[in-house]
């Protein structure tokens, strides 16, 4: 199969265990001092699934000790469909977001940051891995992927054989 009759989700980046440790520390090096209370931020928020990893990485780094989830649901399966949020996190602890630092592990569509983005205005919106249409809702990021690339993330994989980009055949 030639590389342009592939389907989208085969231009594949595989994340592995210690790949997603390291960019999420890096991340988190990024966002050291940023926050607005004397550089601190007043608590972490991870949307789920996907971001937990990151945020329990980014709260340990940076010393954040409140951490709560969001949960955000946009996908099924493999389809996208209108984000909905199933799960908020504390009220009292939110407000307008202003202090929070809300993680994510990738930004596609945006769709997901700009329904959190309209809750929480004032917080701070990161991602370990972003893509050109969900960029501009991102406030900080590591490594910018291209739109048509699939991400497989370790918790999502299984050791097998993968067929290489070229030369199949």
């Amino acid at each position: 199969m030639s590389p342009d009759n592939r389907l989208p989700h085969e231009k594949g980046f595989h994340i592995s265990w210690d790949q997603i440790h390291r960019d999420s520390r890096a991340l988190a090096w990024r966002l050291d001092g940023r926050g607005p209370d004397d550089g601190a931020w007043r608590a972490v928020v991870g949307i789920t699934r996907g971001g937990l990893v990151p945020a329990m990485i980014v709260s340990r780094e940076l010393d954040v000790r409140i951490v709560d989830t969001i949960s955000v649901k946009s996908y099924n399966h493999q389809s996208r469909g209108e984000a909905v949020v199933t799960k908020a996190p504390q009220a009292d602890l939110m407000g307008d977001g202003t202090g929070i630092l809300i993680v994510d592990d990738l930004v596609d569509s945006g769709k997901t940051l700009e329904l959190v983005r309209k809750l929480y205005p004032k917080a701070h919106f990161a991602t370990v891995y972003a893509k050109p249409s969900g960029r501009p809702q991102v406030d900080t990021y590591i490594t910018e992927v291209s739109q048509d690339t699939w991400i497989f993330f370790p918790w999502d994989m299984a050791l097998q054989y993968v067929q290489p980009y070229r030369g199949t055949d």
